[in-house]
C-alpha cells in the first residue's frame, strides 16, 4: 500500500559488474523541520531549505518530529498550526516535498501524555506508530516497558537512533524489542560516515535495521535531509540488501499510513 501522494522512484545503474539499484526513500521518518520549536530548523527559510534537500534526494515526504520530552517546551496542541505554516511556505517556494505530522517521543514522557496527545504525534498523523526515543545511555528494561506501554494503548513503537546507545548487549536488546512488536530506525548519515559505517552495517547484518531517518536539524549545519547514500550502504550487506524495497518504500509507507507490519527478516 502506497500512502496518498507517494510515488516510487528508482534509477537503474548505467553499468556495473552485476545489476545494481539506486533507490530513493519514500519518506524521512525522523526530521526536526519545524522551526523555532525545539533544537531543529532555525527559521522558516531553514525549514524550506530542508524541504528542498529532501526533494533533491528523491524523498517525497518528511515527518516533522519535534522532541516531545521534558527539556523542550513543545506544545502538542500548537503542532497543527506549525505544520500548516511550514507546508504553506514550502508550497510557495515551489518545492513538492510533503510535510507529515509526527513527533519524537521520549520514553520518559509517555505516561504524561493523554490519548489525544499521543495520537497527534503518531507518524503521519495516522494514529498507529510512535517514534520512540530511548532514555540516554545503554538501552535498559525501561525501553521494553515503554514499548509494552504503547502496545497497551494500541500503538506500535519505532525505536529512534539506537546507534546512540552503544553497549555489548545492544543487538540482543533490539532483537527483544522487535519480538515485542517494535521496529528500528537508524540515522542515515552514520551509514555514510567512514568513522561509523562499520558499526552501522553490523546492525544491518544483525537484522535490527528496518527503516532510515535523517534526524536532520537544519539545512545549515549537521546532517542533511538525505537518505539515498545510506540506502546504497545497506545494499552492501544481507539481509538488508535483499529487502531494499521494503526498507525504502513498503515499511515507511505503511508506517505513515498507520498500517501494521512485521519485519521480513
Amino acid at each position: 500500500m502506497i500512502a496518498p501522494g507517494l510515488r516510487r522512484v528508482r534509477f537503474e545503474a548505467e553499468s556495473a559488474p552485476r545489476p545494481s539499484l539506486i533507490i530513493n526513500a519514500s519518506a524521512d521518518l525522523h526530521c526536526h523541520i519545524l522551526p523555532g520549536i525545539d533544537d531543529g530548523a532555525r527559521d522558516l527559510d531553514d525549514a524550506v531549505a530542508m524541504g528542498r534537500q529532501a526533494e533533491a534526494d528523491g524523498i517525497q515526504a518528511v515527518c516533522a518530529t519535534p522532541h516531545i520530552r521534558h527539556d523542550h517546551d513543545v506544545r502538542i496542541a500548537e503542532l497543527p498550526g506549525r505544520l500548516a505554516e511550514v507546508r504553506a511556505a514550502i508550497a510557495r517556494s515551489g518545492c513538492g516535498t510533503r510535510i507529515l505530522a509526527g513527533g519524537e517521543v521520549a520514553a520518559t514522557a509517555l505516561e504524561g501524555l493523554d490519548e489525544p496527545e499521543l495520537r497527534a504525534v503518531t507518524l503521519g498523523g495516522a494514529g498507529r506508530w510512535i517514534l520512540l526515543e530511548p532514555a540516554p545511555g545503554p538501552l535498559d528494561d525501561s525501553l521494553d516497558r515503554a514499548v509494552r506501554h504503547l502496545a497497551a494503548r494500541g500503538l506500535r513503537a519505532l525505536i529512534a537512533h539506537p546507534e546512540r546507545h552503544p553497549a555489548t548487549d545492544l543487538v540482543d536488546r533490539l532483537r527483544r524489542l522487535v519480538e515485542s512488536g517494535a521496529l528500528v530506525q537508524v540515522t542515515g548519515a552514520y551509514l555514510v560516515d567512514p568513522a561509523t559505517r562499520k558499526g552501522m552495517l553490523e546492525l544491518a547484518s544483525a537484522g535490527v535495521l528496518h527503516v532510515l531517518g535523517s534526524d536532520s536539524h537544519s539545512s545549515r549545519a549537521g546532517r542533511p535531509v538525505a537518505l539515498t547514500a545510506a540506502l546504497e550502504a545497506v545494499a552492501t550487506v544481507e539481509p538488508t540488501a535483499s529487502h531494499l524495497e521494503w526498507i525504502a518504500h513498503a515499511a515507511p509507507e505503511a508506517i505513515v499510513s498507520g498500517t501494521d507490519l512485521r519485519s521480513p527478516f
